[in-house]
């Protein structure tokens, strides 16, 4: 609107955080606490955008979007065959309804999944992917197994049970790096300084991941990995790298899950 047009940069920048933190807060209501509430926080902030900024609520219409979508299936580790296909139908439409209206309804082509970058990984690329295992292999026995939230994922016991969690929590990490990352974080940066659109998108994704069952003190992990993963992002602008990133710390999840459930099977972390 025209008078928001003519405040000094800052206070525009403040009033677009109006609803830009309205969006944000509702993932935690609808993700994290699983309350309705969410839906009427998360309306409210696309109506205050409206009156603010029109090409922002354009965009925060697309993460609400996707919100919403996931936010109508349950979010856990069930693995039964009807599940994974309503969960992972869920998950594939959060991502295509944003970017395809943006591409095709929009016009624009901000929302991008850079796989072939033609950068090589330099060494401190490399090293990091080592650091996320080390850091993987130290605190997620601990923090899984003294919280006892590893019930929250299944037992892997059974065979296909095994390669079915094996498979969906790599699934679900390639999905974070999409939604999370290339489509909310990317939207938001078009309106936002990278840090603060960096923590708005970084809010949402660990209530995601508390859903899913990162609870007890596991937002003290999920947040600086979100933080982490949009700065990477910012840095590498690759798609590419970002996943290889998740999906290393979340083999070590795996087989952290694993242990936590049968101690026997593979006694290769110090907890």
């Amino acid at each position: 609107m025209t008078s928001i047009s003519t405040e000094s940069p800052r206070t525009a920048l403040s009033w677009k955080l109006v609803p830009a933190g309205l969006v944000s807060a509702s993932g935690v209501l609808l993700f994290g606490a699983g309350n309705d509430l969410g839906y009427g926080v998360l309306a409210l902030g696309l109506v205050t955008a409206a009156f603010i900024d029109r090409a922002l609520m354009r965009h925060l219409a697309l993460v609400a979007a996707g919100m919403v979508i996931i936010s109508a299936v349950p979010l856990n580790a069930d693995l039964s065959t009807q599940h994974i296909v309503l969960m992972g139908g869920a998950l594939a439409l959060a991502v295509l309804v944003p970017w395809l209206v943006s591409r095709f309804v929009y016009g624009e082509k901000i929302i991008r999944f850079p796989v072939k970058t033609g950068r090589k990984w330099p060494f401190t690329a490399k090293l990091y992917l080592a650091g996320v295992v080390l850091l993987g292999y130290f605190l997620l026995p601990v923090y899984l197994i003294s919280t006892g939230v590893y019930q929250n994922w299944p037992d892997a016991t059974d065979p296909a049970i095994f390669w079915r969690l094996f498979l969906g929590v790599n699934a679900v990490g390639i999905w974070d790096e999409l939604f999370f990352i290339c489509t909310t974080f990317t939207l938001l940066r078009q309106h936002f300084p990278d840090w603060l659109a960096n923590i708005l998108q970084a809010v949402i994704f660990s209530s995601f991941l508390w859903e899913i069952g990162y609870q007890s003190w596991g937002p003290l992990l999920t947040f600086p990995f979100a933080l982490l993963q949009g700065y990477t992002f910012k840095l590498t602008k690759s798609l590419t790298y970002v996943v290889a990133v998740h999906l290393t710390f979340d083999f070590v999840l795996f087989l952290a899950l694993v242990q936590a459930h049968n101690g026997d099977w593979l006694p290769i972390f110090l907890y």
